[in-house]
């Protein structure tokens, strides 16, 4: 990279840590640190969910499936579109009440509303366990981009690098800086892709000639995929918009319900169809660039011998010149970091708000501390994780069903459901959980091509409705 480019980049960075030092010097207690005075606006919290959501990992992960799926790859993104709506119509109206009223700071603290003290440490857990692996996919995709944008820079070294500056700034600012920054950050990476990417990446493969005759036609179409793919995705993505810890500390961050659910509105449409089928074209130009032999240099002769996710970061450093390279870096690594930075937050808020505070209470002047510190520690465990795993997508995915074949049913039955049973929901959560935990690591093959998170679903929902037939009803515990 030249100097330009790395100036930017480093200034860029640096600008980042400045931002975090500035909150570190205004927050004053938990309630800044994690729900940023729950007085912010609709944009700086929609832009902030749809950077988190899609951000690094969904770019490089959309780039891979252009890469090896064409257009067809921008569905995953449509299952968002629809999350997001559903929880903006259905999640929001009932829990951002209770979240002002009983002064909420974390989703598991619902789950202690609904079902006790004992489900909500279990809700905590798993959590705590989605979002380490989510941060650690983040990470991962940070460094992928480095390690190919920067000839020099291994695969390791990339993460440990992406890593701290991902972990420092977060420590030091909380989810005001993340809420801030996110909203630049994603405004940077939209100028990038619209203005720099997408116009340079389309010129430099030959346009729409070059693409029709390098790809297979099915790569153009929006049917160039199969029943359960889309099904894996839905069961997979729409049910986090309705367990995910930071969403749920956006929601108790909004001003008011008519805020929240307007930002919910704007998320939709950012993440379909405007960053999934930018981040799915970028992936296809990387892959005719790759046909085109455009990658020999790097030693990919064969598209065969490449890591699809790879492509995009590739195709990106071969065409940028001076300067816009530096600025286009600069944009993908804003949404890495945007996404790394929120799930970081929410892992550090189930472990202090739902875990330790519940063995451990501590003051309201040592709980700021304890927030950076614990948040500092859950970023080196995830770093560690990030240097044993190789694909951002699958990671981000198995993180996603862990949470949501544990926390969905629950979820569920405390928004709608009559009676609560605080056995039926841990048995359900429990049972969900470990059923998906345990399939991915014995890479078990369900019929029809389904992922683990359907079987973990369905033994969540069978559990909880058999539970609570058993046990009386009367014997919930609290209830909003």
């Amino acid at each position: 990279m030249h100097w330009i480019d790395l100036t930017i980049f480093i200034v860029y960075m640096l600008a980042m840590l400045g931002v975090g030092y500035y909150f570190f010097r205004s927050n004053q207690g938990q309630e800044d640190y994690y729900v940023g005075g729950r007085n912010m606006g609709s944009w700086h919290i929609g832009l902030s969910v749809v950077a988190t959501d899609v951000g690094g990992g969904f770019s490089i992960g959309l780039g891979g499936l252009g890469f090896t799926m064409g257009l067809s790859g921008s569905w995953m993104l449509f299952t968002g579109l629809i999350g997001a709506w559903l929880a903006a119509a259905f999640l929001i109206p009932r829990v951002f009440e209770i979240g002002k009223k009983v002064n909420l700071f974390t989703f598991p603290q619902l789950f202690e509303q609904w079902y006790g003290k004992n489900v909500a440490l279990l809700a905590a857990i798993i959590s705590a366990v989605g979002y380490l692996g989510f941060t650690s996919s983040q990470i991962l995709a940070g460094a992928k981009l480095a390690s190919s944008t920067f000839t020099d820079l291994s695969l390791e070294h990339a993460l440990i690098i992406m890593g701290a500056i991902a972990v420092v700034y977060t420590v030091l600012g909380g989810i005001k800086a993340v809420i801030y920054t996110d909203t630049v950050q994603w405004i940077i990476l939209l100028a990038g892709l619209i203005f720099i990417g997408l116009p340079l990446g389309y010129y430099s493969i030959g346009g729409w000639e070059g693409i029709r005759m390098s790809v297979q036609p099915e790569m153009l179409e929006l049917t160039n995929i199969d029943g359960p793919t889309i099904l894996n995705w839905a069961i997979t993505i729409i049910p986090i918009w309705f367990i995910g810890m930071t969403l749920y500390q956006r929601i108790y961050a909004s001003r008011s319900e008519k805020e929240a659910r307007k930002a919910w509105y704007i998320a939709g449409l950012f993440e379909w169809p405007i960053m999934a089928f930018m981040g799915v074209a970028l992936g296809l130009f990387g892959r005719v660039a790759a046909d085109q032999g455009m990658f020999l240099t790097e030693g990919y002769a064969l598209v065969s011998d490449m890591d699809p996710e790879l492509g995009l970061p590739l195709l990106l450093r071969e065409i940028l010149p001076v300067g816009l390279m530096g600025l286009m870096m600069s944009a993908y690594f804003s949404a890495i970091l945007s996404t790394a930075d929120s799930c970081l937050m929410a892992c550090s808020g189930n472990v202090v708000s739902d875990i330790l505070h519940r063995f451990f209470p501590f003051g309201h002047k040592q709980e700021l501390r304890i927030s950076q510190v614990v948040t500092f520690a859950i970023g080196a465990v995830a770093l560690l994780i990030g240097l044993y795993m190789r694909n951002v997508l699958e990671l981000m995915l198995y993180s996603y069903a862990f949470m949501v074949s544990g926390l969905f049913v629950p979820v569920l039955f405390g928004l709608y459901g009559k009676r609560k049973s605080s056995y039926a929901a841990f048995a359900s959560m429990f049972l969900g959980g470990c059923t998906t935990l345990l399939l991915i690591l014995v890479d078990a093959q369900l019929p029809l091509g389904l992922d683990p998170i359907a079987a973990g679903l369905t033994l969540s929902l069978i559990s909880y409705l058999i539970v609570q037939l058993i046990h009386n009803p009367n014997q919930i515990t609290k209830t909003t």
